[in-house]
């Protein structure tokens, strides 16, 4: 190889990797025109760690090894910075109402993708649903009515709770009203309207509903 040859060859990208962020491929090329065979070489050298779908870790180093990234750490980079919440049995549980639910997965809503995807070693239940910017407890109670059956109870017991839960003040009730109406299922809207103590038909005529998928 000529020595012109030689002083033209670029020299090896070492990318300033974040400890505990997942990376695309293409996230990479910002340090080398091939993206993948510099994810390549950079799992070889123990500097990216491979997930799946093209999705790689940089690994955070903890007292005991290395440390997995956080589950939203994982979506962020899965669902290409597109919002997601997360959702489910630990997030109704800890709102009072008397489920005790277990899921062997996270569920996720997003604007995105829906169906189960393995993610390092990790489970999640992806559904492409609506959802607000920022969820409120208000909301989870609106989305545990929608999911009652899978969260091991009913709705009608939901209600009872839920009506126990307002005497105590637990939740905003114009906001759980609200955010019935613009999320629930017209049975849900009737559901907290009685647990508010309000029996009358909800008002909205244009029957949204939260599990609705995405336009």
């Amino acid at each position: 190889m000529s020595s012109e040859n030689t002083y033209n060859m670029p020299a090896a990208a070492h990318p300033s990797l974040q400890p505990g962020r997942v990376y695309r491929t293409r996230d990479l090329s910002r340090w080398g025109a091939n993206a993948p065979r510099l994810a390549k070489r950079l799992v070889r050298e123990g500097k990216l760690t491979p997930l799946a779908h093209g999705l790689y870790a940089h690994l955070r180093k903890g007292r005991f090894g290395a440390v997995p990234p956080r589950d939203e750490e994982l979506m962020r980079a899965f669902l290409d910075g597109s919002p997601f919440v997360f959702t489910g049995p630990e997030r109704w549980n800890a709102l009072g109402l008397g489920t005790t639910a277990l899921f062997s997965a996270p569920l996720v809503y997003n604007h995105k993708r829906s169906g189960t995807f393995d993610l390092g070693g990790r489970r999640f239940v992806l559904r492409r649903v609506a959802f607000p910017g920022k969820p409120t407890p208000e909301w989870f109670v609106v989305d545990l009515f929608e999911n009652a059956r899978s969260a091991g109870t009913s709705p009608e017991m939901l209600a009872d709770s839920l009506r126990r839960a307002m005497a105590a003040r637990a939740f905003e009730s114009e906001r759980l009203r609200d955010t019935a109406r613009r999320f629930g299922s017209r049975r849900t809207q009737g559901l907290v309207e009685r647990a508010l103590g309000d029996r009358k038909p909800p008002r909205g005529e244009d029957g949204s509903q939260r599990g609705r998928p995405v336009p």
